[in-house]
C-alpha cells in the first residue's frame, strides 16, 4: 500500500495533459515491473502508452490505467488515484492468476480528457481478446454503474479579414462576431433538446487587440447525447449553428474533430453483480437518485473499450466535501486519507470481482 500512496502522490503533484503524459507512464511502468509484470512504454505506438503483463493463463484480464491531467486544474479527475488502483489491482490479481488461469494485462491509455486515448489504442490492437477489462473512478459518491454520454469533441475555427476597428470598419470581416451567432444560435437550440443531452465549449482564441477585427477566432466544442446514433443526429444540428455563424458574418468555417467519438457504455452485468456486492461488503453501497451520483453519467473512451470486450467502470467516493470532478477542491480531495483508502478499497474490490467471476481460488 505505500507503493500505492506514494505513486497517487507523485502523479498529483506532477500533472500531465493528455498526449504528453511522459513522466506519469514512466512511473506507472516501473511500479509493474518492481512488481514483477513485463512492462513497457510508447506501447502501441503511442509515446505516452504502457502496456505490462503478468501471468501465463489462458483467461486474460485486462486492467485499466488513466494518468491524464486538466489544464489549469491538475488532477481534479483524480487519474492519479486510478492509475494507483490499477497498480494495486494487477499486483493482487497477479499473486493468484497461475491459481485462476489468468494473464493479468494492463493498460495505461493517453489522453482519455477529450483525446481518446483508448480509441487510438483499439485500433492499434490492444484490448482485442480479453475476457474481461475493469477500472475505478474516483468521484464525489459511490456508484457501480456507468452510463456515460457519447462525446464529440471538435474544434472550431472562424476566419475571417483584419481592419481598423475605429477607421475602417466596413473593410473587416469579423471572426468573432461568427462565433457570437453560434453561440447565441446553439443557445437557442438548447430549448428544443432532450434531457440526455448536452452541448458546452469554450473560445480558445477570441482577437488580439479591440481596435482591430478579429481575422481568426477559435474554439473548443463538446456535443453529447445518449448513444452514438443519438450523438450523429445532434452533432449535425449543432454544426447548422456554426454554420449560421459563418454565413451571418462572411468568414470561413473550419471544424476539425479531436478525437473519434466516445460512445455509450455496454455494463457487463455479471462482473457489476460481483463488484456491487464486493464495494458494498467493503462498506461501500452504491448511491442512486442524482446529485452527487451524477459523475456516472461523464463520457470516457472507457465506452469505446466495453463495445469491444466485457467491461466495467465503477466510481468510488472520496472526501470531497462537496465538490466534484473538475473542480480545484476535488483536486485536493485526491490525496489524503481519503484518497488512499479510495485506492485500498478500489483495487480490493476490483480483484475481488474478478476473483469472483473467474474463481473461486481453490
Amino acid at each position: 500500500m505505500p507503493a500505492l500512496v506514494d505513486l497517487a502522490q507523485r502523479l498529483h503533484a506532477h500533472p500531465e495533459v493528455g498526449w504528453a503524459e511522459h513522466q506519469a507512464s514512466v512511473w506507472v511502468a516501473a511500479e509493474l515491473a518492481d512488481a514483477g509484470f513485463s512492462a513497457t512504454t510508447g506501447a502501441f505506438d503511442l509515446p505516452t502508452a504502457v502496456f505490462a503483463t503478468a501471468g501465463t493463463g489462458s483467461r486474460r484480464i485486462g486492467v485499466v490505467a488513466e494518468y491524464d491531467a486538466l489544464p489549469g486544474l491538475g488532477h481534479a479527475c483524480g487519474h492519479n488515484l486510478i492509475s494507483a488502483t490499477a497498480v494495486g489491482t494487477a499486483r493482487a490479481l497477479a499473486a493468484v492468476a497461475d491459481d485462476l488461469d489468468l494473464t493479468i494485462e494492463v493498460y495505461g491509455t493517453p489522453a482519455e480528457e477529450g483525446g481518446g486515448g483508448k480509441i487510438e489504442m483499439l485500433e492499434r490492437g490492444a484490448f482485442t481478446g480479453l475476457d474481461l477489462a475493469l477500472m475505478a473512478h474516483p468521484a464525489p459518491a459511490d456508484v457501480a454503474r456507468a452510463e456515460p454520454f457519447a462525446v464529440a469533441h471538435s474544434h472550431v475555427e472562424y476566419r475571417g479579414k483584419s481592419a481598423h476597428a475605429g477607421a475602417y470598419p466596413d473593410q473587416g470581416v469579423n471572426a468573432n462576431d461568427a462565433f457570437v451567432v453560434a453561440q447565441v444560435a446553439i443557445g437557442l437550440l438548447r430549448q428544443q433538446l432532450s434531457t440526455g443531452s448536452r452541448v458546452h465549449g469554450i473560445v480558445t482564441h477570441g482577437g488580439q487587440a479591440p481596435n482591430a477585427i478579429p481575422d481568426r477566432t477559435e474554439g473548443r466544442w463538446y456535443v453529447r447525447a445518449e448513444s452514438l446514433a443519438d450523438l450523429a443526429v445532434l452533432e449535425e444540428r449543432v454544426n447548422r449553428c456554426f454554420e449560421a455563424g459563418a454565413l451571418a458574418s462572411g468568414a470561413s468555417l473550419t471544424i476539425t474533430p479531436e478525437s473519434k467519438p466516445y460512445s455509450e457504455f455496454r455494463t457487463d452485468e455479471a462482473a457489476l453483480a460481483a463488484y456491487e456486492a464486493n464495494a458494498t461488503a467493503l462498506g461501500r453501497p452504491s448511491v442512486t437518485g442524482g446529485g452527487v451520483a451524477r459523475m456516472n453519467r461523464a463520457s470516457t473512451d472507457m465506452a469505446n473499450v466495453s463495445r469491444v470486450v466485457r467491461a466495467i467502470h465503477p466510481y468510488m467516493r472520496v472526501d470531497s466535501h462537496g465538490a466534484a470532478n473538475h473542480q480545484p477542491e476535488f483536486a485536493a480531495a485526491c490525496v489524503g486519507a481519503s484518497a488512499d483508502a479510495m485506492v485500498h478499497d478500489a483495487a480490493t474490490a476490483l480483484a475481488w470481482t474478478v476473483i469472483d467471476v473467474f474463481g473461486p481460488l481453490p
